[in-house]
């Protein structure tokens, strides 16, 4: 039997219902290969986990469970930054969610600094009308640092959601190495997220990044140092990035194996992929990621033609065999191998953090009284 035929037992997430294989690891003691991006997993696409089992369908869309939080989550989540990217106004964004919700879709995507909190503004105006907001599982980040900065920008964001609650608050662009040890530290954000959350405002914390595997990995070993389980991460998930950094092969073993809700972003590079060259289309882009254990897709959605594609990229949509996903991501590899494309590793351009330090917070107290100035 080829190692590539060869399926493991199936692990399966009692919290997700998502049943996931993979093929056979490296035999115990084989040398690591290495990569040309310095990581040393093995990048055969035929390693890579996928479901067996698309999701519960309901109408128009199909339903996975996120993952140890028990809640049932359309598979298809709507991106809150181009809701405030032209030429949607305040009255077509709300058009837009509604028809997402009416339709099915009910994980909405935000973030504090999305827009310049146009973007939370919009999704509150339309979440607080016809009772649309007890159909949404509303998510949103921050991105400060600090106890104070976190609390302040999860008020913010209340205001604007117009909402007593949220229902998921992740720790936005964990890009930095640095960046769990702030969010851990004595008067860390952690701290704010932990207080609100006993105090009703969240139900579910988690995280996101774009940068590097390597960063989310180290982020769950220090909240497991620290005795924290996180409910969600997210992170690209895409064609490309089967070859380069792969969060694909690196992290999403180890949140299937810690039994947290997968969340996937930049299933398209917010179009770059489109544009590379690259022979592949946004229903193969978006099949690619509901193929792996992953329990909500999120994608940009501006216009109805949009939000059609979503909703027939789920209507076509079938578990795909490990032939069939190495057959998709080569045809991107030769795009992808340096991560050319993907912006958001390999340049600041997506780094919105790394633009604004202030939106961080300062450093902690032990810097600032420790640390050399000047």
């Amino acid at each position: 039997m080829q190692r590539r035929d060869f399926l493991k037992s199936s692990v399966v997430s009692a919290a997700s219902a998502v049943v996931v294989s993979n093929v056979a690891s490296a035999a115990p003691g084989a040398p690591a290969a290495t990569n040309p991006d310095a990581t040393t997993v093995s990048l055969d696409p035929h390693d890579l986990l996928r479901v067996t089992d698309a999701g519960e369908r309901r109408g128009e869309m199909l339903y996975r469970t996120l993952g140890r939080t028990g809640q049932k989550v359309s598979v298809i989540g709507m991106g809150g930054a181009h809701l405030s990217r032209k030429p949607l106004d305040e009255a077509s964004a709300g058009k837009l969610i509604h028809a997402a919700l009416d339709r099915g879709i009910n994980f909405l995507d935000n973030c504090w600094d999305y827009g310049h909190g146009n973007s939370e503004k919009w999704m509150g105006t339309a979440l607080a009308q016809g009772g649309y907001r007890k159909k949404a599982f509303l998510m949103t980040k921050l991105d400060g640092r600090t106890k104070e900065v976190a609390t302040s920008q999860l008020e913010e964001s209340l205001t604007r959601l117009r909402t007593d609650h949220i229902d998921l608050v992740q720790f936005h662009e964990i890009l930095r190495f640095d960046d769990p040890d702030r969010i851990f530290t004595d008067d860390g954000a952690l701290e704010a997220l932990v207080a609100a959350k006993k105090a009703g405002k969240v139900r579910f914390i988690g995280f996101t990044g774009h940068k590097d595997p390597r960063v989310h990995l180290y982020m769950l070993e220090v909240a497991k140092r620290r005795g924290f389980q996180f409910d969600t991460v997210q992170m690209p998930l895409n064609v490309m990035d089967a070859h380069f950094r792969s969060f694909s092969h690196m992290v999403v073993p180890e949140a299937v194996k810690q039994n947290l809700g997968v969340l996937a972003m930049k299933t398209m590079g917010d179009g770059v992929f489109l544009k590379s060259g690259a022979p592949i289309t946004p229903i193969e882009c978006l099949h690619y990621a509901m193929n792996l254990p992953t329990s909500v897709v999120i994608t940009g959605i501006d216009s109805d033609k949009i939000l059609d594609q979503a909703f027939e990229a789920v209507k076509t949509f079938k578990p795909m065999s490990a032939d069939e996903v190495a057959a998709l991501v080569a045809k991107t590899k030769p795009y992808a191998v340096e991560g050319k494309y993907e912006f958001f590793k390999t340049s600041s351009h997506f780094d919105s953090t790394a633009k604004h330090p202030d939106w961080l917070g300062e450093d902690s107290a032990l810097v600032q009284k420790l640390g050399p100035s000047g």
